[in-house]
């Protein structure tokens, strides 16, 4: 008998992944709950395991490809009668199990938006989604030109440009009676192909980094991005992290400058609400977020990731030390939940002694705001008359200039840097 496994509904609106890589073959014994496929979504890498013991009897979705929630990935053998079934007859094929079925139907009921009634599910990621909602558009209207007819980015923007009306001339809005000139679409041939050039290496543009170019893409076109920049003297920082280093090696924490960074930025959402929020496009309402979960980003051997240090208000800075260790950790080795990926309210991206002078990162979308931390160096500085070494280094805010003005966006980081300037602030603060 066979079983039919489908792509469970993984929560969070998420009605399709990419198949990173199977981790077993045609052919192979499985045992039950063994893990099978690694299935990336917008929000994260998740591991599914086999429900049955049984033989690969067929991958139906190969790597690197898209695969719908309720879609057949994989066809196992639960008893054997497959191999013995004769060539013409066909097997017989087992329903998947009911959990499995009412999961997909649950992922399709809530998308009423994407799906007209008896027309069936509109396949398109939630970043596809959410760019028609932002240019206004039916995404049911739209005709799909990816796998399985799933609609993509580019044919939101190509039915953006066959439908957007055209700006009328000077003469004719002086006359009501002169016909409207409607402009040609833009084109939507595809691009031309990359040459190929003697030693050349192509790799496969998918999985992490594909998924980070598509948030990147996303940011950048439904956000107005402003950056702020200011130093910020650490010198009294660096005193106090050294003399706390001592009391994190007892209990064998590594202690950087990221958890005090962390307290400040905490400080600073709590005086200035605006920062540490969210645009809901969909009922046109700005939400407050009155939970502090810090995004950090973290380089690893796929890419970019942002873990998520969650209830950072609640957390002492050691604590805050200790948990971003295990967060990194996991991630760093593949061993990161899909919890440990998604939640963030703030985004803060450091590169550590690499830091440089100045960046100006993309904001996490949906997040309103992205913090940039740079490298502390010895500057001369001017106190008391004296020029004297002093370490500093450049934090920059990059702001969604829809939600949050620049004034805000100032008086936000200006706010971080006081209490980095004077560490003694920063533990008084009840954050």
């Amino acid at each position: 008998m066979a079983l039919e496994f489908r792509l469970p509904d993984i929560g969070e609106g998420v009605v399709e992944g990419e198949i990173v890589r199977w981790l077993i073959k045609e052919g192979d014994t499985l045992r039950e709950d063994q893990p099978m496929v690694e299935v990336m979504t917008d929000k994260a890498t998740v591991e599914i395991p086999t429900p049955k013991a049984g033989r690969v009897a067929k991958i139906m979705v190969g790597g690197g490809k898209i695969c719908a929630v309720g879609q057949v990935m994989v066809v196992i053998d639960t008893d054997g009668s497959l191999a013995a079934a004769p060539a013409q007859e066909a097997p017989a094929v087992q329903a998947a199990p009911a959990s499995q079925v009412a999961a997909a139907a649950a992922a399709s009921s809530r998308l009423p938006m994407d799906a007209a009634p008896g027309a069936g599910k509109v396949l398109a990621t939630p970043a596809t989604r959410q760019l028609a909602r932002t240019l206004n558009l039916d995404i049911r209207t739209i005709s799909g030109s990816g796998p399985s007819g799933r609609v993509t980015k580019d044919d939101v923007r190509r039915a953006a440009n066959s439908t957007a009306p055209s700006r009328p001339s000077a003469s004719a809005s002086a006359s009501p009676a002169a016909p409207a000139v409607s402009k040609a679409p833009a084109s939507s041939a595809p691009p031309p192909p990359v040459g190929v050039l003697p030693g050349d290496e192509r790799i496969p543009f998918r999985g992490v980094r594909k998924k980070i170019a598509d948030n990147m893409l996303r940011a950048s076109q439904t956000t107005a991005h402003f950056t702020y920049v200011e130093e910020c003297d650490v010198t009294d920082l660096v005193e106090v992290r050294t003399r706390a280093q001592k009391r994190a090696s007892e209990r064998h924490i590594k202690l950087s400058f990221l958890p005090f960074i962390i307290k400040a930025v905490v400080s600073g959402l709590k005086k200035y609400p605006i920062v540490n929020s969210t645009l809901d496009t969909a009922s046109d309402e700005i939400v407050l977020r009155k939970s502090y979960h810090m995004g950090v980003a973290t380089a690893t051997e796929s890419g970019l990731v942002v873990p998520v240090l969650r209830d950072a208000d609640k957390l002492s800075v050691l604590q805050i030390a200790e948990t971003l260790a295990q967060l990194t950790e996991r991630v760093r080795t593949g061993k990161a939940s899909r919890d440990d990926l998604v939640g963030s309210t703030f985004t803060i991206s450091s590169l550590g002694k690499l830091g440089g002078v100045l960046a100006t990162p993309i904001i996490n979308f949906p997040e309103v705001a992205i913090l940039g931390v740079h490298k502390i160096k010895e500057v001369p500085a001017v106190v008391g008359g004296q020029i004297v070494i002093r370490q500093s280094m450049n934090l920059s805010i990059t702001l969604d200039h829809r939600i949050v003005d620049g004034y805000e966006g100032a008086l936000f980081l200006q706010h971080v840097v006081a209490l980095l300037q004077d560490p003694t602030l920063l533990f008084m603060e009840l954050v």
